[in-house]
């Protein structure tokens, strides 16, 4: 017998075997006969063709190789939500059908049946599945609702839903389900392929309880989250990681309710996409891991203010990201409430071979943060952080016009904008006094400029190179320099120079902390890179 199609074959999911594919194509295919499915499948090595074959396109696929053909009773469409949960919870009719010899006793030689068992046990098994409230149905080929308001009759007190990697294959599925669960406030239908409604939703009660929605790996746009947020009134937590969202729109009276917001994973186009959502009201922690962003700017305000953008936000994530520049760091103390700043694995980390160093740096250029990469920042550290910064760059405070006299205190805009939050370190702990910045301080930044020969004397392919670097200039920074030039990470450079008037003698340059003048470097001497 041939196997039974759904009449809404077209765009349902199915599964076979272990593979999952969606239904592109229903019908004949010459010189074959009976009734195939084309199906373009989520791993394209499980295809053999574009959807066409013997010289006719029957459907189409993003893989060249992602389609085939297979027979209806080869495709499972899956079950319906109550199916699932019976199943899974060990609540269906099947077991009852073997328990059924247990309705006989026996009581001396006569055998007695109890008239009315099996009303008894659907009554206890309406009663379980009422009291059912956290279910996880993943992977259970859940594609349907089922009959209508069967799930509202049966498990009606359930708020909270794993229901990822299944067969779903549309929001109106997903509604379906939904409305009958009054009190729904979790919701994970991630991992499934959906098709999304190309229109505003209206608003309605079906959602109105959710607070927490996973979208992860479901092939959503941006707009299309817009379109369907009208639905969820109160919504608090979104995950939307891994779905190839390049492009962000501005949410106008819809996700104000929304405190968090995942990103994860998904290429945006630039970091200027974050300011179309800069003004969600109450944001308060955004991941943004592994989304490609170079550089973050709040445009708004100048440094020494706070921005207007991200007003709530607590907690930012900008880990697996391709900012390489300081000036991003500068720029997060702009935000008014950040707490909380993960950010490692980004190129700016690898310029710095001591950990230690690195995070005081970063803690002292955001002022009101408390944690940093998961581990608290204490008081003790943060002051620490604080006064060996303004040691650390004082001679180019000095040198870029800082005085100890606050009427001649004017260091210039390019010192300013690589240190904006200098000025009131010095205010807070004071300037950096004489005895701290090691060496006589320089009157000008002209003839505190060393003319320098860089050399790679295991790379004999490099070819050395002259820089003017500035004799306060760290070790960190030159290797931040270097990263620049040569793309190999500060924590894998290790340096040195040779004197032009002590021929033959190399001094490692081993304190990523101290200037270049604490090595006595001076014209004309060559610094040596390894790696």
């Amino acid at each position: 017998m041939a196997a039974r199609v759904p009449s809404d074959a077209l765009g349902r999911r199915v599964v076979c075997g272990a593979e999952c594919g969606t239904v592109r194509y229903v019908g004949s295919v010459p010189p074959a006969a009976g009734i195939w499915l084309g199906v373009e499948w989520d791993d394209p090595q499980r295809g053999k063709h574009d959807g066409t074959y013997e010289g006719t396109q029957y459907f189409k696929c993003r893989h060249p190789r992602g389609g085939s053909f297979i027979r209806p009773n080869k495709a499972n469409f899956g079950v319906d939500f109550l199916t699932a949960v019976k199943d899974r919870y060990g609540l269906n009719d099947s077991q009852d059908a073997q328990q059924g010899t247990e309705n006989t006793f026996i009581f001396g030689k006569k055998t007695v049946e109890f008239v009315g068992i099996d009303s008894v046990a659907e009554q206890q098994r309406q009663v379980q599945l009422n009291q059912l409230v956290d279910i996880s149905l993943r992977e259970c080929a859940v594609s349907h609702a089922g009959q209508k308001e069967e799930i509202s009759r049966t498990c009606a007190n359930i708020r909270h839903i794993n229901l990822s990697k299944n067969l779903i294959s549309s929001w109106e599925t997903v509604t379906a389900i939904a409305s009958q669960l009054q009190n729904l406030e979790t919701l994970n239908i991630s991992e499934n392929k959906i098709r999304f409604p190309s229109t505003s939703t209206s608003l309605s009660s079906v959602f109105s309880k959710l607070r927490i929605l996973a979208l992860n790996q479901t092939e959503i746009t941006w707009t299309e989250v817009l379109l369907c947020a009208p639905g969820w009134p109160s919504l608090e937590e979104l995950y939307l990681s891994s779905n190839n969202i390049t492009v962000l729109e501005r949410p106008d009276n819809v996700l104000q309710t929304l405190k968090l917001l995942d990103l994860s994973d998904n290429q945006l186009l630039d970091g200027n996409q974050l300011h179309l959502i800069a003004h969600l009201p109450r944001l308060e922690q955004l991941i943004l891991r592994n989304t490609g962003i170079s550089s973050i700017h709040f445009p708004d305000v100048g440094f020494g203010f706070k921005t207007k953008m991200f007003p709530s936000l607590k907690r930012l994530a900008i880990n697996d990201n391709k900012i390489s520049e300081w000036s991003s760091i500068n720029e997060l103390d702009k935000l008014p409430n950040l707490r909380s700043l993960q950010c490692h694995n980004n190129p700016l980390m690898d310029t710095e071979s001591n950990p230690g160093t690195l995070r005081q740096l970063i803690i002292a250029k955001i002022s009101q943060l408390e944690v940093l990469n998961k581990s608290e920042i204490l008081p003790a550290e943060r002051k620490g952080a604080e006064l060996d910064y303004r040691k650390i760059f004082g001679n180019d405070w000095l040198a870029a016009g800082g005085n100890w006299n606050p009427e001649k205190n004017k260091p210039n805009e390019e010192f300013l904008a690589a240190h904006p939050r200098y000025q009131s370190l010095c205010l807070k702990y004071g300037a950096p006094e004489e005895g701290e910045l090691k060496g006589q301080q320089p009157l000008t930044l002209k003839n505190q400029l060393l003319t320098l020969t860089i050399k790679c004397p295991e790379k004999p392919e490099q070819k050395p190179v002259e820089k003017k670097l500035p004799e306060s200039m760290t070790i960190q920074r030159v290797k931040g320099l270097l990263y620049r030039l040569l793309k190999i990470p500060g924590s894998e450079l290790k340096l040195s120079y040779e004197s032009s008037k002590l021929e033959g003698k190399e001094v490692e340059l081993d304190n990523d902390l101290k200037p270049l003048q604490f090595y006595s470097i001076e014209n004309g001497d060559c610094v040596l890179v390894r790696w």
